[in-house]
């Protein structure tokens, strides 16, 4: 880990530890609550995958004729990452995207897929995110924490796009939260099988390969340059700000303990 590295990671820690110590971990204590939680977090999973694709886009070359891309190390690492979250090993002998993992473990678990469906219709070719997410009716939580993604990504700067995906994403689910759903997995007859196994892979990926190579990524992207390791700070700010303001909207949900409801706040 490059000294510029480590005083970004550094720089980053109280945010952290807010998001990894929030509240909201300790009032999932039935199946019911954690619905609440999913039907809210498959957002953030599904937004992770556009952060993929447009660091791939950029990265690589995904147009015919081919071109050379500029970085050969950064085209490898975003590959590689690419390779696990598009195609990954399903834990049934097939392969799946971690999106699909997730909405698997939702229909076994019993929450509902629909606001995330919804949304899904309407991303027609020629669809924005912003008009997708109004037709589909979500929550404006859900739509703040979408812009959060999409202006990073919209801002072109690879930095900035790098450090979204790199801190803002899912190494922070904490491992309290794997044995939260050990634990409710043992009371619903396994019928979070699916979740732990989700779970699971990504601290596997996140904390033996993934991490890795995001932060090699950065370090590759922003060099000596002392614009690219603000833009990337600034960005991570950003990132861990609306995965913050997200666990708060999941965390006043649980306290009334509703379902999931389309549109209202």
């Amino acid at each position: 880990m490059s000294n510029r590295f480590a005083d970004l990671y550094a720089s980053l820690q109280p945010l952290r530890t807010r998001l990894l110590s929030h509240p909201l971990y300790g009032q999932l204590e039935t199946v019911e609550d954690l619905h609440i939680f999913m039907e809210y977090h498959v957002f953030a999973v599904w937004d992770f995958m556009s952060l993929l694709k447009a660091l791939q886009r950029r990265l690589t070359c995904v147009e015919v004729p081919w071109t050379p891309p500029a970085s050969q190390r950064a085209c490898r690492l975003i590959n590689e990452i690419v390779l696990a979250e598009e195609s990954d090993d399903d834990g049934d002998g097939s392969f799946t995207s971690h999106f699909d993992l997730y909405l698997s473990a939702m229909n076994e678990a019993g929450a509902s897929t629909d606001a995330v469906n919804r949304l899904l219709s309407e991303l027609t070719p020629g669809t924005d995110w912003q008009t997708a997410a109004h037709s589909a009716q979500l929550p404006l939580e859900v739509r703040r924490f979408f812009f959060s993604t999409f202006s990073a990504i919209d801002s072109d700067d690879l930095p900035a796009i790098a450090a979204a995906f790199t801190f803002g994403r899912e190494d922070l689910l904490p491992d309290v939260f794997t044995r939260i759903v050990e634990t409710l997995n043992e009371r619903s007859d396994g019928r979070l099988e699916r979740f732990d196994y989700y779970l699971r892979r990504h601290i596997e990926l996140d904390g033996d390969e993934h991490g890795q190579m995001a932060r090699m990524l950065i370090e590759e992207l922003c060099g000596d340059s002392d614009e690219c390791w603000e833009s990337a700070r600034n960005a991570a700010v950003d990132a861990l700000f609306a995965r913050l303001d997200l666990w708060d909207a999941v965390a006043r949900r649980l306290q009334s303990r509703p379902v999931l409801t389309a549109g209202v706040l």
